[in-house]
């Protein structure tokens, strides 16, 4: 017999079924800044397919220029993933399972660059990594070093945009995953060091591949930072954005191909984390 004044206070027993969204109409205010919204989104990229040269695509799409662009692309833009990945990592598992003094600080410098232009961010390299800069005059002058508009300054400049979508996949991974996991392999005798390498990665791997192919997605888009720190030369810095850009001027037709070949690379990320993306609605 349930005790007075807990009969209304009852819990119904988790039956662990997902809740079902809700049904019916949607109300006219919402539904009609929805679907402009909607349009306002897909409509460039229809018009990009609807005003794409079909006919002439194979001869733009195999152009030697276009190749050399789209391989320094992909090697950069991996380069500077691993880069990410190295770097990264630790960051985000230092951020999600560490207390220390100033980590809202230091969370928020991480995630810095996502709302930086990208345009700031290739100058603030400058000022760093420069022949002049803080860091840039002692490379040069101890080890001659010189990063701006070079390819390694392009992985750079990639690294430095893509890093905070890495560190914050992995860190919201981390805070989902169970830490008693690694606190079971500490008690066992294991190091900090060894739980992580043989227990956290493991359990949070899916989550550090979605980071990667974001930051690689990421990597391989960028314009802003790439042209002001690394500049615009053909096979040494000149990646498909910033030929994009160049062909937009002289070609149009050719920059509208190689927008498709990016198209078709951010589809592809999108098909790819689709699963991880439905899983988590």
């Amino acid at each position: 017999m349930t005790p007075p004044g807990e009969a209304g206070t009852a819990r119904r027993p988790h039956t662990g079924r997902p809740r079902r969204r809700t049904r019916g109409g949607a109300p006219l205010p919402l539904l009609l800044p929805a679907l402009i919204g909607l349009v306002f989104l897909v409509l460039p990229l229809v018009a990009l397919l609807v005003r794409a040269p079909w006919r002439s695509m194979p001869g733009l799409l195999t152009s030697s220029e276009v190749w050399q662009a789209l391989r320094l692309s992909v090697v950069c833009a991996t380069a500077a993933t691993a880069v990410s990945l190295v770097l990264g990592v630790p960051l985000a598992w230092l951020l999600a399972r560490t207390e220390f003094p100033g980590r809202r600080l230091v969370r928020a410098l991480v995630t810095l660059p996502l709302v930086l232009p990208p345009v700031v961010g290739g100058v603030a390299l400058l000022m760093a990594l420069g022949r002049n800069g803080v860091a840039g005059r002692w490379l040069d002058s101890w080890f001659g070093i010189t990063l701006p508009f070079t390819t390694t300054g392009v992985v750079l400049a990639e690294a430095f945009v893509a890093l905070p979508f890495l560190v914050i996949t992995v860190e919201g991974t981390l805070r989902a995953a169970d830490p008693r996991y690694e606190e079971a392999a500490t008690t066992l005798g294991a190091s900090r060091f060894t739980a992580f390498r043989r227990v956290t990665l493991p359990l949070v791997a899916p989550g550090i591949a979605a980071g990667a192919v974001l930051a690689w997605a990421r990597a391989l888009g960028e314009f802003g930072a790439t042209i002001t720190f690394a500049g615009n030369f053909p096979g040494r810095t000149q990646t498909m954005p910033l030929a994009v850009y160049l062909a937009l001027q002289n070609d149009p037709e050719a920059a509208i191909a190689l927008s498709l070949v990016l198209l078709a690379v951010s589809v592809a990320v999108l098909a790819g984390l689709r699963d991880r993306w439905m899983g988590a609605s």
